[in-house]
């Protein structure tokens, strides 16, 4: 049997015939462009601007640092510190409040980014205990018994304030008698805080 050859079909009559000829063998025609869906939202862990209302609200500008993705990443924070501490007591103040600044509810466009917090609400802090370097943290919660992604966050939002030396590093202790020790916030903790915990080392009393 021969094959039966198609008469070439110029132009848009060739388009309009093809057309017909496929809507007869059951293939519906599309139109260009295709919609594959909505445009995607904010990309992960990136906000499109800045929160304004951490920079203008009144108090001391800080960072405190949040989880997005698998890493910590700096966000902007405003805290009021009362004037007139001595420098161990405004330690414990300014500790205090970027503690309140890590459990506080994130704005919305954070959240729509993804930024999250896994230090428990209620957390506290005092100054050193006789014994204590007189730059000690006592927290309310064991540093032993955060999960390592809060710890890591608690220490790398203290360790680049003002309740630390600058350094990079921040001692801290429970309210056991557990001696206190020192802690850094590294590049490695930040990248990863759930698989590299801040190194730490025991620190002797002042």
């Amino acid at each position: 049997m021969t094959a039966r050859r198609l008469p070439a079909l110029p132009g848009l009559a060739g388009l309009a015939a093809l057309a017909a000829l496929l809507a007869g063998c059951g293939i519906r025609a599309t139109e260009v462009p295709t919609d594959y869906g909505p445009a995607p939202s904010r990309v992960r862990c990136s906000l499109a601007e800045p929160d304004v209302s951490a920079r203008t609200a009144p108090g001391v500008p800080v960072q405190v640092f949040l989880l997005c993705g698998s890493s910590l990443v700096a966000v902007d924070r405003t805290v009021r510190v009362p004037d007139g501490a001595a420098d161990s007591g405004r330690r414990v103040l300014v500790a205090q409040a970027l503690l309140n600044q890590l459990t506080a509810p994130s704005p919305a466009a954070e959240k729509e980014a993804g930024y999250t917090t896994d230090v428990s609400r209620g957390i506290t802090v005092t100054g050193p205990r006789p014994g204590d370097p007189e730059d000690t943290l006592r927290l309310g919660t064991d540093p032993d018994d955060l999960t390592s992604y809060a710890l890591a966050q608690v220490v790398c939002t203290l360790s680049d304030s003002a309740a630390a030396e600058g350094d990079g590093s921040v001692v801290l202790a429970g309210p056991s008698d557990r001696p206190a020790r020192r802690y850094v916030c590294t590049d490695e903790v930040r990248a990863r805080p759930g698989s590299n915990e801040p190194p730490s080392g025991e620190v002797a009393g002042g």
